[in-house]
């Protein structure tokens, strides 16, 4: 791309681009919905269990399924029309936030029923989180796809900045069913704002008439065959090991040793949001190509020194100042891999690649939240300094596993 050529391409230039603005309110949405999901489900399991273990258990439920059915999930987006399964998947999420706040007011929530909800509403969480990451390659002109990729992981930025802090505030102030209330709103908020979406043109699939299950298990192999997913998947896999024990230990850490409420929670999660934000704006102005790698292993890095300043228990400054640079880190992994995500992967299997691909960068969270109720009992210290060390060990295992350049993948055979 020329020089005179970049120069004309700006962000303005995005509003251009037909259906966008649309696909980008509606991801925002959603996700201001799971980052409330997250804060509210372990804040009112904690009320109502007082057990780290169950509102670990819960994350984990609420996560882990819909990363176990990703390859079909993605085999279906790239065979059937995205815009309504997105739609589906939150429709489903406000569905069931609303009915564990129901079984709670009828006196019949066990734990058992609190984790098979949040499970069950897990299963389609893939349609939307791969099937809005999809759209933005195919949507947007490919000069434009870093500014693009700035641009949503600035909504993932906005969702911490408004999601945490509102779901914290409202468990504060007027109690903790009613942020799982709030929550189920903004998702359903999120499926109404793609009602009469017009249907998009999408790249031409592998010949041949296949069953679903086939596709998805080409799509898990066309994953594992690309080194560069291969790469992501295992080292931020690793890295989210140590996001899953946060998500349960900053609220401890908050509630029980520095005795803060819980609208704290909330701020330190929107601090951390906002350093992310300003550097992936920054960082996808300037451009990426060729910077992927380098920017996913420094950010890696940053955060594994921000999970590390937590684990000796610091003060209220210290933890803030560490989810500055927490956050600041997510903003360089988001955009590099991002970046590297849509170069590096064929169009045609845009739905299964990325369906599986960002469900296994996303496995180690869940296993760090369900790990994070036996390990806080054993001290919160040792919690955060598990994930410290996990962090530290996806560094290396970025360097050693991430290919500096794309490299030739061979796609499973069709048929």
């Amino acid at each position: 791309m020329s020089s005179s050529t970049t120069d004309t391409l700006t962000y303005r230039s995005l509003l251009e681009v037909r259906g966008l603005l649309r696909l980008v309110v509606a991801a925002m949405l959603g996700r201001i919905g799971g980052q409330m999901a997250s804060v509210a489900l372990v804040l009112f399991a904690l009320q109502r269990f007082h057990s780290p273990a169950v509102a670990g258990i819960t994350v984990f439920a609420s996560a882990f399924p819909g990363i176990v059915v990703s390859p079909l999930a993605g085999a279906i987006l790239d065979r059937s029309g995205r815009i309504k399964l997105i739609m589906l998947d939150y429709s489903v999420a406000a569905f069931a936030m609303a009915l564990i706040v129901a079984l709670g007011a009828a006196g019949v929530l066990s734990v058992a029923l609190l984790v098979g909800v949040a499970a069950l509403s897990s299963f389609t969480n893939p349609l939307s989180g791969a099937g809005t990451r999809t759209l933005f390659p195919i949507l947007v002109p490919r000069d434009l796809w870093d500014r693009a990729n700035a641009v949503d992981s600035v909504s993932y930025v906005v969702a911490a900045v408004v999601g945490a802090p509102l779901a914290g505030s409202i468990a504060g102030l007027v109690g903790r069913p009613a942020a799982l209330i709030a929550t189920a709103a903004m998702f359903a908020a999120a499926a109404l704002s793609l009602l009469g979406m017009a249907p998009l043109r999408l790249p031409r699939r592998p010949a041949g008439d296949q069953r679903v299950i086939r596709e998805a298990w080409q799509g898990l192999a066309y994953v594992v065959r690309n080194p560069s997913l291969r790469g992501l998947a295992v080292s931020i896999s690793v890295s989210n090991i140590a996001s899953g024990l946060l998500i349960v230990g900053l609220p401890v850490l908050v509630l029980d040793h520095l005795h803060e409420n819980a609208a704290v929670v909330g701020l330190l999660w929107a601090l951390s949001a906002v350093t992310g934000g300003v550097v992936a704006i920054v960082v996808g102005h300037r451009g990426t190509h060729g910077r992927e790698r380098p920017l996913i292993v420094a950010g890696l890095l940053a955060a594994a020194v921000a999970c590390a300043a937590l684990a000796p228990l610091p003060g209220l400054g210290v933890v803030a100042a560490a989810m500055l640079l927490w956050g600041a880190a997510g903003g360089l992994i988001d955009i590099g891999m991002f970046s590297m995500r849509q170069r590096r992967t064929d169009p045609a299997w845009f739905g299964r690649a990325f369906a599986v691909s960002m469900s296994l960068n996303w496995v180690g969270s869940p296993i760090g939240s369900a790990a994070a109720g036996p390990l806080i009992g054993a001290g919160l210290g040792i919690a955060l300094g598990t994930g410290a060390g996990f962090a530290f060990v996806a560094v290396l295992l970025a360097v050693l596993m991430i290919p500096a350049t794309a490299m030739a993948v061979v796609a499973p055979p069709p048929g």
